[in-house]
C-alpha cells in the first residue's frame, strides 16, 4: 500500500495491522488470504465492507491490498498461500491486470491461486477473448457485483482453491513418499533406516515434527526405541521405551489395537509387516493432523512396511555372507594353526587403516564407502589359497627351499581364482570381490617386484595394498613355525624402510598415524 493512500484508507488499515505470521497455525486453521488489486481506493474500502463478515468452513478472510499490477506482483512473489486475487484490468496501463494474470501463471508458476477479473470498462477487455487467452477463473463487471454476488464469487473461488490446494499437497506428499521410500531402501542399518523414516515423516507433514520410532520385540511385549528426534532425542539412549513417558499410553494402545492412533498431540502410526514385525512411529506436530496428512502417512506406512521386511532380509543375507567368509577363513587357518588369531587381527587393523587413510584424504576415488565397510571382513580371506598348499610345506618349521617357496607362493593365485569364481556368482560387489583382490594382490610389491603378477603402484588394488602392510606387520610381531616374534621397533623399521618399495607409502604413513595414536596396536595378545 502506497503512502499517498494512507490517510484515506482507515478501513483498510484496521484489518492489515498485526496480521499473524504465516506458518504459525495449521493450514486448515489459517485465514483465507485474499488480495484486492485496484488503483481505486474506494473499491478497496467497499470490497472490505462487503466481505467483512464472510467466512468459509469456519475460517475468516484476511484481506490485503495492492494498487498497481507491479505492486501486486511483488506481493504475490513474496507472500505464500494467497487463495484469491480480485483483480482490476485497467490500472497503471490499460492491460495491467491482464499482464499480471499472465505473470502469475507463467512467471510465478502459481496455478492454484484463483484470479477473478473485475473491470469497470468491459469493452476495454472483452470477456470472451479474456477468458480464452488468459488463465483466469471468473470475469465480472464492477457494476454487476452486488454484495451477494461478490459473496458468491468469493466462496466459489475459495472452494476451488481448497480443492486444488489439497490436490497439490497430495501430489507433493506422494512425491515425498516415493522419493523417501526409494532413499530408505538404500540404507542398511536399522537405526539409520529408522532415522530416515522419521525425517521422511517430518517432510510429509511439512513441519519440524518431533518423533520417536519404536520397534516391538515379537511377542514379548517389550518395546525397543530404535530412533528418536527433536525433543525426544534423549529416548534413543534407552534400550526400551519408558512406560512412564507421556507418549507410552498412545503407543501401547496402537500396539494393542494394531492400528494407528490420532490423538493430538500424540499421533502413532502403526505398521504391521508381512514378516510379523510391528512398528510404531509417534509424531507430535504443533497442530492436529488434517485428514489428508493422515491419509498420506498411512500410504507411507504401507510403503515402508515392505522396506522394513527387506531390511531384515538384507541383514540376514549379509549375515549369511559374513558367515561364509568366516568359514572360508577358518578353513584356511585350521590347517595353519600356528597363525593363531592372525586373521582376526588383520581384519581389525585393515578396517582401521582404511578408515584412517580416508580421514587423511588419500585415494578418495578408491577408498569408497563400500570398500571401507567391507575391507575388514574381506581381509580375512587373504590366505584362503593356502588350502591348496601341501602340509609338509605349509607346516614346515624352518626356511623353505626355493622350490618349496615357489609352490608356497602359488597360494595367492589359487586364492584369487577360488574367490573370483565365487564372486562371479553374485551380482555387484561383495566381500568375495574384495577378498579376491586381496588374496591375489597382497604379495605384490609397490615397486613391481612382488608376485604373482609383478603389478606395480596403483595397478595393485587399494584393498590389497592395505592388507599387504597389515599382513607383514602382524606376521612379524607374532611367532610363526619358522620364526620367533620380532620386537615392535624392529618391525616398524622394517615396514618404514620398505615404504615405496614393497609397500604403498600412504598406507605406511597411515599405519604410523594409528600407532602414534595408540601405541598398543600390534601388542594385542593372541
Amino acid at each position: 500500500m502506497t503512502d499517498s493512500n494512507a490517510d484515506d484508507n482507515w478501513l483498510i488499515q484496521e484489518d492489515e495491522d498485526d496480521a499473524p505470521a504465516a506458518g504459525q497455525e495449521s493450514p486448515e486453521q489459517r485465514l483465507w488470504r485474499v488480495l484486492i488489486v485496484d488503483d481505486d481506493v474506494d473499491v478497496h474500502a467497499v470490497t472490505r465492507l462487503a466481505l467483512r463478515n464472510v467466512s468459509f468452513k469456519g475460517r475468516e478472510l484476511e484481506l490485503y491490498s495492492a494498487y498497481s499490477g507491479k505492486e501486486a506482483y511483488e506481493f504475490l512473489r513474496t507472500t505464500p498461500d494467497i487463495a484469491l486475487v480480485l483483480l482490476d484490468v485497467v490500472m497503471e496501463t490499460d492491460d495491467a491486470g491482464l499482464l499480471l494474470a499472465r505473470r502469475i501463471r507463467e512467471e510465478l508458476h502459481n496455478g492454484i491461486v484463483r484470479v477473478v477479473l473485475r473491470t469497470g470498462q468491459p469493452g476495454q477487455a472483452p470477456e470472451q477473448r479474456v477468458i480464452i487467452e488468459y488463465d483466469i477463473n471468473d470475469y465480472k463487471a464492477k457494476t454487476e457485483l452486488t454484495t451477494q454476488k461478490l459473496f458468491t464469487t468469493v466462496i466459489s473461488a475459495l472452494r476451488a482453491y481448497e480443492s486444488l490446494n489439497m490436490l497439490e499437497r497430495s501430489r507433493i506428499g506422494l512425491g515425498k513418499i516415493l522419493a523417501g521410500a526409494t532413499n530408505l531402501y538404500q540404507i542398511h542399518s536399522l537405526r539409520e533406516f529408522a532415522s530416515g523414516v522419521l525425517n521422511q515423516v517430518s517432510a510429509i507433514l511439512d513441519v519440524g515434527a518431533d518423533g520417536v520410532l519404536c520397534l516391538m520385540q515379537g511377542d514379548t511385549g517389550m518395546t525397543t526405541v530404535v530412533a528418536a528426534t527433536g525433543n525426544y532425542t534423549a529416548l534413543s539412549e534407552h534400550e526400551l521405551m519408558p512406560h512412564e513417558h507421556p507418549l507410552w499410553p498412545t503407543i501401547a494402545k496402537a500396539f494393542a489395537e494394531k492400528k494407528s492412533q490420532f490423538d493430538h498431540p500424540a499421533n502413532v502410526l502403526f505398521i504391521h509387516t508381512q514378516e510379523n514385525r510391528e512398528v510404531a512411529i509417534s509424531v507430535t506436530p504443533p497442530w492436529p493432523l488434517a485428514q489428508i496428512q493422515r491419509d498420506l502417512l498411512e500410504v507411507f506406512c504401507q510403503r515402508i512396511a515392505a522396506a522394513f521386511d527387506n531390511l531384515y532380509m538384507f541383514g540376514q543375507l549379509r549375515k549369511a555372507q559374513e558367515a561364509t567368509v568366516v568359514a572360508l577363513a577358518d578353513l584356511a587357518e585350521f590347517r595353519d594353526s600356528g597363525t593363531g588369531g592372525h586373521v582376526r587381527r588383520v581384519q581389525n587393523l585393515s578396517s582401521a587403516l582404511a578408515q584412517r587413510m580416508a580421514e587423511r584424504g588419500v585415494y578418495p576415488d578408491q577408498l569408497t564407502p563400500q570398500l571401507l565397510d567391507m575391507i575388514g571382513l574381506a581381509s580375512i580371506l587373504h590366505d584362503v589359497g593356502k588350502v591348496a598348499t601341501p602340509d609338509h610345506i605349509l607346516l614346515k618349521p624352518g626356511q623353505h627351499t626355493p622350490d618349496e617357496r615357489s609352490q608356497m607362493q602359488t597360494h595367492a593365485a589359487v586364492g584369487k581364482s577360488i574367490l573370483e569364481r565365487a564372486a562371479n556368482m553374485v551380482d555387484g560387489v561383495s566381500y568375495l570381490t574384495y577378498g579376491a583382490e586381496i588374496a591375489g594382490g597382497h604379495h605384490e610389491h609397490f615397486d613391481g617386484n612382488g608376485y604373482p603378477n609383478q603389478l606395480k603402484g596403483q595397478e595393485i588394488p587399494i584393498s590389497a595394498r592395505i592388507v599387504a602392510v597389515v599382513d607383514v606387520f602382524d606376521s612379524l610381531l607374532h611367532e610363526r613355525p619358522y620364526k620367533e616374534p620380532w620386537p615392535h621397533t624392529q618391525v616398524m623399521s622394517y615396514i618404514t624402510e620398505r615404504a615405496g618399495k614393497q609397500f604403498d607409502p600412504e598406507v605406511v604413513a597411515a599405519l604410523l598415524d594409528l600407532i602414534e595414536r595408540d601405541p598398543q596396536i600390534g601388542h594385542t595378545p593372541d
